[in-house]
């Protein structure tokens, strides 16, 4: 598992002092993203999560916000549910992996354009793939 670089160190740094946040704002960060109480314990993605959340703060978003607006009405709590999913599959902070996901199954661009038909087989795709490694770990 790769582990929390020293660039991203400095980066978390000079973001919380961008955004006006001290010490304990950024440790508190840090224990709502990965339940860790010391910045050397974060991984390399919880490390980039944390420096997106910091950055968030202040009004810039580390990936392209989503959006339940536009598309089709019925497919709302659908894309909840799949937004769900994708965060289970650590897919959140890259909004283009579930559109490019969306893309390859049903040639459309966004998941805001799916029928609700094509959104109930994207959430049963995503359950497949989040239950995949626990049967492979039995």
């Amino acid at each position: 598992m790769r582990m929390i670089e020293q660039k991203q160190i400095k980066a978390i740094w000079a973001a919380a002092r961008e955004n006006g946040l001290d010490k304990q704002s950024v440790y508190d960060v840090i224990a709502a993203i990965a339940e860790k109480e010391h910045m050397t314990d974060l991984t390399y993605m919880e490390a980039a999560k944390v420096l997106g959340k910091i950055r968030g703060q202040q009004g810039e978003s580390a990936a392209p916000k989503r959006t339940d607006q536009g598309g089709d009405k019925e497919t709302v709590p659908l894309r909840r549910k799949i937004y769900a999913l994708t965060g289970e599959l650590g897919w959140n902070d890259d909004n283009g992996r579930i559109n490019g996901f969306a893309k390859k199954m049903f040639k459309v661009e966004r998941i805001e354009w799916l029928t609700v038909k094509q959104c109930h087989i994207l959430i049963e795709a995503l359950k497949q793939m989040i239950d995949r490694p626990m049967k492979q770990a039995k």
